[in-house]
């Protein structure tokens, strides 16, 4: 028998309760920085020694973090479901949950990219990315995330999941940032939607048959996750 098919969306609320800063509660300010000094082209041209040691920092940060309860009850979902998590957090939280089906929208903070060549990409293992360390082509690495201004390579994939969605769950984003906030337009217009977040988000669009949880993503998701598993 063909499980039900569930996609989840999730943004930095899920992993701000894991300790992950969220540039988004401080006036476009991430750890002190102007977000497009060290998340955009530009910033990467104008000083790529801070662009690199930025990140180096939030990889620290991230080794010293820990999938939280809302993470580890999105994977209790499998048992029952074909789930897919679209995710806009670079972090590796829902892979170490043990969630099996994983989009990540923004690029992953774990991996490292070739500035010739966008589709090598490599496996930090931990370690941080200095000036001068380069790519097989010889060109220097960045950060594998997707910056403000790029292209975002993985929406095909997350529109298509949408397309497929029985139950779509939006966790822990303010659905203002585009093209992954446009993504539940997708969705069947009849299937039953859900947002997980304490705060009235701004939509801007009406969509039919969503249930506002009005609840942290930890609490919010397990109670969810506990309703849709009876």
């Amino acid at each position: 028998m063909k499980r039900k098919k569930i996609v989840v969306l999730t943004g930095a609320g899920i992993s701000a309760e894991s300790g992950l800063s969220t540039f988004r509660d401080a006036g476009g300010l991430w750890e002190g920085h102007n977000v497009m000094d060290v998340a955009s082209p530009e910033g990467w041209r104008r000083n790529r020694k801070l662009v690199l040691e930025f990140y180096n920092q939030r990889r620290r940060q991230l080794a010293n973090a820990e999938p939280n309860e809302a993470h580890k009850a999105l994977v209790r979902l499998e048992e029952m479901y074909d789930v897919t998590i679209v995710t806009q957090n670079v972090d590796d939280l829902h892979e170490r949950a043990g969630s099996n089906d994983i989009i990540h929208l923004h690029g992953e903070l774990n991996k490292s990219q070739s500035t010739l060549n966008p589709e090598l990409i490599y496996d930090l293992n931990g370690m941080d990315i200095n000036e001068g360390d380069k790519c097989e082509l010889g060109s220097q690495l960045r950060p594998f995330i997707v910056w403000f201004g790029e292209l975002v390579p993985k929406m095909d994939d997350a529109v298509k999941a949408a397309l497929e969605a029985k139950i779509f769950i939006v966790i822990g984003t303010s659905l203002v940032v585009y093209p992954a906030a446009g993504l539940m337009q997708f969705a069947e217009p009849d299937i039953k939607k859900y947002l997980i977040d304490p705060v009235e988000p701004e939509l801007y669009f009406d969509y039919p048959n969503l249930t506002h949880i009005r609840d942290k993503a930890t609490a919010g998701t397990v109670s969810l996750v506990n309703e849709l598993m009876k």
